[in-house]
C-alpha cells in the first residue's frame, strides 16, 4: 500500500461531507473541511519526491504553486456570498493558479502546432458561446469573466498539447488533460450559478473541482 492509497479514500470522503455540508448550509464545517481538502492535494503533489526515478523536482514544485494559489482561491470563495471583495479576490487568485498551469505545461511541452490549434477552435468556441449567454448578468465584471474565460480555456488548452510533447508520458497527459477539463467544467458551474441563475445542484461540482486537481497533482509522480 502506497501513500496514494490512503490520502486518496480520505479526500474522497472529506468532499464527500464537504459537499453535504454545501448542502445544508453547515458553514463551520466548510471552513475547516475545504482547507484540509486541499492540504491533501498539496501532499499529493509532494509525495511525488519521494517516489525514486519518478519525479522532476523543478515540475513538482511548480505545480505545487499552482495549488497553492488555489487553495487562497478556495478560502476566499468560501465567503463569496457575504462579499464581493472575497469573490474578487478567489476570482484572481484562481486566474492566477490558471495562469501558472498553463505556462507550466508549456514550459515542459512546448508548442504543438496541430493540437493546439483544434482544442484551441473548440475552446475558443465554447467560451464564446458562455460568455455570450452570462453577459447579461455579468454587471461591473465583464472584463474580469472575459479574461478568466480565455485563461482558463488557455490552460486546458496548453493540458490538450501534453499529448504531443516529449517530456509527459500519456498516463500524465492524460491525467492533465481530464484534470483541466474537470477544473474547467467545475468553474462553468460556479458561473452560472453567480451571473445566471442559482443552480440546485451546483455543488456537486466540488468533486469535479477536486478530482481535476487531484490529477493534476497526481501527474509530479507518474514520470
Amino acid at each position: 500500500m502506497t501513500p496514494y492509497h490512503v490520502l486518496i479514500p480520505v479526500l474522497a470522503v472529506l468532499v464527500f461531507f464537504l459537499i453535504r455540508a454545501e448542502f445544508t448550509f453547515k458553514m463551520k464545517q466548510i471552513y475547516v473541511i475545504k482547507p484540509v481538502c486541499t492540504s491533501i492535494l498539496i501532499a499529493v503533489a509532494l509525495l511525488s519526491l519521494s517516489r525514486d526515478g519518478q519525479f522532476v523536482q523543478s515540475y513538482t514544485l511548480a505545480i505545487t504553486g499552482g495549488l497553492l494559489l488555489s487553495m487562497g482561491g478556495d478560502v476566499s470563495l468560501m465567503f463569496m456570498n457575504e462579499s464581493q471583495k472575497a469573490f474578487r479576490i478567489g476570482l484572481v487568485l484562481f486566474l492566477l493558479a490558471h495562469i501558472v498551469y498553463a505556462i507550466i505545461f508549456t514550459v515542459y511541452s512546448g508548442f504543438q502546432c496541430g493540437i493546439d490549434l483544434l482544442s484551441g477552435g473548440i475552446l475558443l468556441a465554447i467560451g464564446a458561446a458562455l460568455y455570450v449567454f452570462l453577459y447579461p448578468g455579468l454587471g461591473d465584471m465583464k472584463v474580469s469573466v472575459l479574461a478568466y474565460i480565455l485563461i482558463i480555456s488557455l490552460m486546458v488548452n496548453r493540458a490538450v498539447s501534453t499529448f504531443e510533447g516529449s517530456f509527459f508520458n500519456s498516463t500524465q497527459a492524460w491525467m492533465l488533460t481530464i484534470g483541466a477539463g474537470l477544473f474547467y467544467i467545475s468553474d462553468i458551474f460556479i458561473a452560472l450559478n453567480r451571473f445566471w441563475k442559482p443552480v440546485k445542484y451546483n455543488r456537486i461540482s466540488l468533486s469535479m473541482y477536486y478530482s481535476g486537481q487531484l490529477l493534476i497533482a497526481m501527474s509530479t509522480g507518474f514520470f
